[in-house]
């Protein structure tokens, strides 16, 4: 008994380390982050009151069934200035970049760009700045102003 107890403890211990879970449904759920969008540029062309903005987005795709729907403008507030919805699943395109606008905020307000996925809604890892100092990484809790992941305009499916 002692000998199969030395035998099955640093297996035992190797499973206990492990970050993976089950989730009842047969898939592997990792840390929580793996399963969010970030954002991971933001480039800003365009004159004041209607910019464009081209936005990196690095996210987990699977398929319609995870994927980035979309990434927004918001204020520091959580008003939402604009929204680009995106139509399908970029599996084999990562990262990847989508440009959007008109985008109706001053040169010098500062706002956030963040992505969203259609099942674990808005990640924190985010850009802040303005159009006039510019954009960087950051951080915003993923659950700040998420009620704007009911506001329109919202994807109406995915294409593939």
């Amino acid at each position: 008994m002692k000998n199969m107890l030395i035998l099955c403890l640093p297996i035992m211990l190797y499973i206990l380390s492990c970050k993976e879970d089950s989730n009842n449904t047969g898939d592997v759920v990792t840390d929580a982050d793996d399963n969010k969008a970030e954002i991971i540029s933001v480039e800003v062309t365009g004159e004041e009151g209607k910019y464009s903005f081209n936005v990196g987005i690095k996210s987990p795709d699977k398929g319609c069934n995870q994927y980035a729907d979309w990434w927004e403008v918001i204020s520091e507030d959580g008003e939402l200035f604009y929204r680009r919805i995106l139509g399908h699943s970029h599996v084999s395109e990562q990262p990847f970049v989508r440009s959007g606008g008109p985008v109706p905020i001053k040169k010098d307000q500062i706002v956030y760009v963040r992505a969203h996925m259609n099942t674990s809604k808005y990640g924190d890892k985010v850009f802040k700045g303005s159009v006039a100092v510019g954009f960087t990484e950051s951080t915003l809790e993923s659950e700040f102003a998420d009620n704007l992941g009911t506001k329109q305009p919202l994807p109406d499916g995915c294409a593939f």
